[in-house]
């Protein structure tokens, strides 16, 4: 039988749903960790960007620093100096945003 109810399915979702969901403090303080790269300069941007956005920071976010994350101490700087670009350019917005820091 049809009714003039519309399904849930039908409902707009909530703007929370809508949202990234943002990473658990223990993944942030996990992250901020690995941010302690070695390379002072490094530290520093990185530091920077965790504390001005630290509490905003999602999943994919955290998936992209994580990335970066990986590069040596030379790599990361040169990529956060704006000295090179990095191949994969889903890190471009993320790298933006360092260099803003």
């Amino acid at each position: 039988m049809l009714t003039d109810h519309p399904s849930t399915l039908d409902a707009p979702r909530s703007a929370l749903d809508q949202r990234a969901k943002r990473v658990s403090a223990r993944t942030l303080a996990r992250l901020r960790w690995r941010c302690r790269h070695g390379m002072l300069e490094n530290d520093l941007i990185l530091t920077r960007f965790l504390d001005a956005r630290g509490e905003a920071i999602n999943e994919a976010d955290e998936a992209a620093l994580s990335r970066l994350l990986d590069f040596t101490d030379n790599e990361l700087w040169d990529l956060l100096s704006g000295r090179t670009e990095a191949a994969d350019a889903s890190l471009a917005p993320l790298l933006r945003e360092l260099r803003s820091a």
